[in-house]
């Protein structure tokens, strides 16, 4: 324990800030998860839209500071932080910073025939979270942050 204290403590003071921030909105998106999708989607953005992939420098920056944070702080919490809650985080810490985003929903057919969901962020050109595997998946939804 020790050496993660010691660890967060030798991170630079502005990713320190993102990390607090990425933890507090994973606990949000967390609480979120639990509540009806019907309830939960209009906050998520307009459905069926996608962003833009060109960003200026800036946003481009925003957007991988972001993800860092997100992975950095998701392998320490005691609550479930998979992609579902990841991207929503990822969705609310963007729209802060005015970093347009996307949130994609996908699903796929296991090798045992279940069907199986995963959702991932676009930022730009860049994948904020759930990069892995998208390739798999065919999107049944997708919701843009301006």
């Amino acid at each position: 324990m020790w050496t993660k204290i010691a660890k967060f403590r030798s991170t630079p003071m502005p990713m320190r800030k993102l990390m607090l921030e990425a933890l507090v909105y994973l606990a949000w998106a967390r609480f979120l998860k639990m509540l009806p999708f019907a309830k939960v989607s209009p906050t998520l953005g307009s459905y069926m839209a996608e962003t833009s992939y060109d960003l200026n420098r800036d946003q481009k920056w925003q957007g991988v500071q972001v993800s860092r944070a997100l992975h950095r702080v998701s392998g320490h919490v005691f609550w479930e932080t998979e992609c579902m809650v990841m991207g929503m985080a990822a969705m609310k810490m963007l729209a802060r910073r005015k970093v347009p985003s996307t949130l994609y929903l996908g699903m796929r057919r296991n090798q045992a025939g279940k069907v199986a969901a995963h959702a991932w962020v676009r930022s730009g050109a860049f994948y904020v979270t759930g990069a892995e595997e998208i390739e798999q998946y065919t999107v049944v939804g997708k919701f843009a942050k301006n």
